[in-house]
């Protein structure tokens, strides 16, 4: 079968580079793949519970499709803890694991665009509708171009041919991915900065999306909106980190030690997407954020439906 087909990677051979175990350049840790499976399987699981329960559709996209693809490239490495040389497990991990975590840090915009709409939109430099346009539409390019890189990596690998182009074409989708995040993140925490401080950009409120901040207003930072915040901020911080590790990795190069060496792997990528995975299930916004804009959508006969994109 072609999964038993030993490799004549280029870089399988290269001197200082792969040792020639396989295309890993080590052997998968078995007890490590069936832990990620059974955890991906399972906050997999509950996100699509929880889209059904709250009628959040968007968390299809996002979080169910992110745990999907991870399942799916984990469990191409856990197939590879037991025949490591294996051409077609190793080519599927590249593509799933690349490009798996993009869809979950969508789903951060979407948040944000919620929080913005609850805190106060005079308080946002753009419209909230505006920051999840751009930003969602910056992760969708950059997860086309992952997933080109990652197809052009992974054929390249089974023709026996240097997968470095592949590589390259993945890197600048990372790199992308990271500056739109770096963007998120300094927006959102502008956005924060002038709630907190009173300072909004518009000194008048132009429309009933907002109400004066106050002890019982829809505007004010209740303990659960709080939560929320400081949950969007952890998820966001943890999926940075394993996109600063994936620029590393690929910079590196498929030679490096970095892309050879399993524990980071496993810890910067797997570890980061999961802590993403299970902040969005136990803090999920279905009962943290949209109560809050529910109750104002019945307060004011609000005709916009904020459970849908």
């Amino acid at each position: 079968m072609a999964t038993n087909v030993s490799l004549p990677l280029p870089h399988i051979l290269a001197s200082g580079g792969n040792t020639g175990i396989g295309p890993y350049d080590y052997v998968p840790d078995r007890s490590v793949g069936i832990l990620f499976v059974t955890l991906f399987a399972i906050s997999t699981v509950v996100h699509l519970f929880q889209a059904w329960k709250y009628r959040l559709w968007w968390i299809l996209p996002t979080a169910v499709f992110c745990g999907t693809a991870e399942l799916v490239g984990w469990g191409a490495r856990l197939y590879s803890s037991g025949n490591p040389r294996a051409l077609i497990p190793f080519e599927i991990q590249i593509s799933s694991t690349i490009t798996g975590p993009t869809p979950l840090i969508a789903a951060n915009f979407v948040i944000l665009e919620y929080i913005i709409k609850t805190l106060g939109p005079r308080f946002s430099r753009f419209s909230p509708r505006m920051y999840m346009i751009v930003f969602v539409t910056s992760d969708a390019i950059s997860l086309s171009i992952q997933g080109a890189g990652g197809a052009v990596a992974g054929m390249a690998a089974g023709n026996g041919e240097d997968p470095t182009t592949g590589g390259t074409i993945m890197l600048v989708g990372i790199i992308l991915q990271m500056i739109a995040i770096t963007l998120f993140i300094i927006t959102a925490a502008e956005f924060f900065y002038r709630y907190a401080f009173d300072k909004p950009f518009h000194k008048k409120v132009h429309s009933d999306m907002e109400k004066p901040k106050g002890a019982y207003s829809i505007g004010a930072m209740d303990p659960r909106m709080k939560i929320a915040c400081y949950a969007m901020a952890f998820s966001t911080t943890c999926l940075f980190i394993r996109a600063v590790y994936r620029t590393i990795e690929l910079t590196d190069g498929w030679n490096g030690r970095i892309i050879a060496t399993q524990v980071y792997f496993n810890v910067l990528d797997g570890g980061m997407v999961t802590l993403g995975m299970y902040t969005l299930n136990i803090f999920h916004p279905g009962y943290l954020v949209m109560p809050l804009l529910y109750r104002y959508r019945q307060n004011n006969e609000s005709t916009e439906t904020f459970g849908s994109l």
